[in-house]
Order: structure tokens, then sequence, then C-alpha cells
């Protein structure tokens, strides 16, 4: 199956084809059912109720000021959920190909193009992919998907430099047009990326880094067109299958999705106007 190689210029003038994101999903996502949101009676002012289960619980405070590291990351790595994983694929100044899976991963902005990914220094060895990037400014983002899961998460291997992870996963290599790293080929979306710019973070309490913020302009964009939805455009998530990151060495699949249309003000307006009026009255 060739690849559908979407670059920016392409990306600006088929955007006019897009459906309107007011509308329902289910026309754009067809191999999907899209439901509505379960509350699907709300009204502006309506809030929302806890689920009995949650009523009557207290609330537990942490103080991170006061927690070790380790305590830290198994809270915040199991509240903040579920996270996109990045398989990086990055080449040292020595030419050797180095491949590994990060979760603290996000798009930053669509206009310039940019996605971010942190690396955490241990203290037992520097993060490979992260001084190729420093290095060379150059890297692939590879979106992992259910088929991929086992053979990305082969690349978290600490092992040692002269291990390759490529071998390691048997995954495959395929020649990118703008940089040097490799995108792979398993991977329904690539994206070839340049360093934007990086940043390192240091520990509140000292001077040490403990992470390194990377920002990655996003140059050219591959994606199977067997993962397209029918504008040609977006992902059908259906199709594209994602994992994400969880707590510990959890993982979950999406494996149900609801539409909410975002309100229009113009359609909105007056029930705003007199719901704020209603709570100044008190």
């Amino acid at each position: 199956m060739s690849r559908l190689f979407l670059s920016q210029r392409s990306l600006l003038r088929r955007s006019v084809i897009v459906t309107s994101r007011q509308g329902s999903n289910s026309s754009l996502y067809p191999s999907r059912m899209f439901n509505s949101t379960s509350s699907s009676g709300w009204k502006f002012g309506d809030g929302a109720s806890l689920i009995p289960e949650h009523q009557n619980s207290s609330r537990r405070t942490y103080d991170l000021d006061e927690m070790s590291t380790k305590d830290s990351y198994r809270l915040l790595t199991s509240a903040i959920i579920p996270r996109p994983i990045a398989l990086v694929s990055t080449i040292a100044e020595d030419g050797t190909p180095n491949l590994a899976p990060f979760s603290y991963f996000s798009l930053l902005s669509h206009n310039p193009p940019l996605l971010s990914v942190c690396f955490t220094l241990s203290p037992r060895r520097p993060k490979d992919t992260r001084q190729n990037i420093l290095a060379t400014k150059e890297f692939t983002v590879n979106i992992i998907s259910e088929h991929l899961a086992e053979a990305a998460n082969s690349t978290s291997l600490e092992a040692p430099a002269d291990v390759d992870e490529w071998v390691v996963s048997g995954l495959t290599m395929e020649p990118s047009s703008t940089v040097k790293p490799a995108c792979v080929k398993e991977s329904l979306v690539s994206m070839e990326c340049e360093l934007h710019f990086s940043h390192d973070i240091s520990n509140l309490k000292s001077s040490d880094i403990t992470n390194t913020l990377v920002v990655g302009l996003i140059k050219q964009v591959h994606v199977r067109e067997s993962a397209l939805a029918e504008n040609g455009l977006e992902l059908d998530p259906a199709k594209l299958k994602p994992i994400a990151r969880l707590g510990g060495t959890a993982y979950s699949r999406l494996t149900d999705t609801f539409d909410i249309p975002r309100p229009s003000w113009t359609a909105t307006e007056e029930t705003v106007a007199e719901l704020m009026q209603r709570s100044k009255k008190g």
C-alpha cells in the first residue's frame, strides 16, 4: 500500500474540503459509530453530577514538594491519561540509528506545525534520543497503533548504546524525504521533524537539569491511505487504532468514541445572557 505524502502546502490547499466540526462526525468516520455524549440533555448551567461511587468520597491532597520523585511519577503518570506515544527515530553524529518510545509527547500547534517531546534525564545513562536530536537537529515521530505495540515497547529496552533497536524490534526503516532519520514503515502515520528549539528544565530545589523539552517543527507527514477518513485529510481513529500510555506498565486502546458538537455563540447567546442574569440575582 503506497503512502499519501502530505506536505504543509498540500495540507493548506486541501483544507477547504474539510467538513465543519459543528456537525456530527458520523459521516466523516463511517467505519465507527459516533455516539452522542451520555449527557445529551445537558444545558448551560447544569454542571455535572458525580457518579454514585464518587459522591461520598473525600479528596486526598498530595503535596508534591513533600513527595519523592518516584511517588510523584507514579501519581502524575496515572492521573494525566491517556497519553499519546511517540516512537522517535534519530541518528547519532556517527551515523548510528536509534529508536525509542516517549509518552511525554504532544501536539503544540498547527500554525506553525509544532510537536513536543520531553526527555527525563536518567542518572544511569543519558537518553540517546535526546543527544541525537540536540546534535543533528533532526528526528521522526511515528504514531503507535495496536499492531505496533509489542515491537514499539521492545525499543524501550535500556540496552548499551551499540544495541540497534531496529534489529531488536524487527521494525523496518523507510527513508525520509527531508531528514536523515528513517520513518517506521509499519507506522500508519510518520512525521519528519526539525529541531525548533530545546529547553533544559532544572529541579526547583537545585540547579540540576532533570528534563529537556524538545520542540520539533513538522516538515512532512506521511499517512497510509488506508487510515484516512473519507475526506482524504483527517485520520479515522477506528482505522488508526492508536494506543496510549497509562500509569505503570498499562496501555489503553481507543475502543469507544462520542460526539459533542462545539457550541455556537450565535445560537446560545440569549440562553447564556439569561443564565448570567439569573446568577446576578442570586
